[in-house]
């Protein structure tokens, strides 16, 4: 879902007037001392850790997996039980956001509230890593869920470590150790998609929206639903007859074979799919737009989700929760 950038859900505001918000309570806290945790980012460089952000957890995640005891990493979105888009900036997230010299965030007007935070808080010395940036994509692409895509993680890890050597340039070996045992790691879970896409390509599944399209396709499945379907869905717009006359009948005539559903959003139209979707016997996998904590890194939860699309598939099984 794109948060900033629609309205989803009777209780979720709309873009314009979150932007806003976001821009007096950032605006409001650097004027109520916000900038002086400054000197904590200065204290945390002279005791040779790194202050550093992730936007969402999963990015988080790598930071740390890169910068190990020499980064002191917050994630400011990062639970898997509530809807990303009920999100609000506190004090402590303009805090974190103010002190950090690294920061990761995923750009594509996912998180737009952080571009509104950093401007409240500018400084030459915080290195800002946009994803969307970093792989070249338009401000409006179809699909904002970047960290779905299994190209994505090692490409940021590389930036992440050019950025720590940088700014620690004594600790340049040890974050390069890590960027070898991460990008190690990597080849692990390429070796799991490889393998899934050699038994599993071709067949069919549906989606409540295109939160992971991007994995979807590296495994070779087919996503029966209309993107139309999908990108209403994501928007808050309500989808039409039609498109909910065609999704409906891909589980009671058992054209998919899984149904991948949003688990942290929904609403009357998902809702009675899913429910649809257990009545005809399609089992159901949970998505998740953050990782699940505690318990997970990236590579294991991208892993968890290709073991439950797995049973699904072979036993019929639903996961509803990883």
């Amino acid at each position: 879902m794109v948060l900033g950038n629609s309205l989803v859900g009777a209780g979720r505001q709309s873009s314009a007037r979150f932007l806003r918000r976001m821009v007096l309570t950032a605006s409001a806290l650097v004027l109520t001392g916000v900038t002086l945790s400054g000197c904590n980012s200065m204290s945390a460089s002279s005791a040779g850790v790194v202050r550093a952000v992730g936007a969402e957890n999963e990015y988080a995640n790598v930071i740390s997996q890169i910068g190990g005891k020499y980064v002191d990493v917050s994630a400011i979105m990062s639970n898997p039980n509530t809807d990303p888009h009920s999100f609000e900036v506190s004090t402590s997230v303009a805090q974190s956001v103010a002190s950090a010299q690294l920061i990761v965030q995923n750009g594509a007007g996912y998180d737009s509230f952080m571009e509104q935070l950093e401007s409240a808080t500018p400084s030459k010395s915080r290195d800002v890593l946009s994803v969307q940036s970093l792989l070249g994509l338009s401000n409006d692409p179809k699909n904002p869920h970047l960290w779905y895509k299994p190209t994505v993680m090692p490409l940021v890890a590389r930036d992440v470590e050019r950025d720590l050597i940088r700014l620690q340039p004594r600790r340049a070996k040890y974050f390069q150790r890590r960027l070898q045992t991460f990008d190690a790691s990597m080849t692990s879970l390429d070796a799991d998609i490889s393998s899934f896409r050699a038994k599993f390509s071709g067949v069919k599944v549906a989606t409540t929206e295109p939160v992971a399209d991007y994995l979807l396709a590296a495994l070779g499945l087919d996503n029966a639903t209309p993107f139309r379907f999908q990108a209403d869905v994501m928007n808050g717009i309500d989808p039409s007859p039609e498109d909910i006359a065609y999704q409906q009948g891909l589980f009671s005539h058992h054209r998919v074979k899984v149904f991948c559903y949003n688990s942290q959003v929904s609403s009357p139209v998902t809702s009675a799919l899913l429910s649809l979707a257990e009545k005809s016997g399609v089992p159901v996998v949970a998505l998740y737009e953050t990782m699940p904590v505690p318990g997970y890194d990236y590579q294991s939860w991208m892993s968890a989700e290709i073991s439950a699309l797995t049973k699904a598939i072979e036993h019929k099984t639903s996961t509803v929760r990883i």
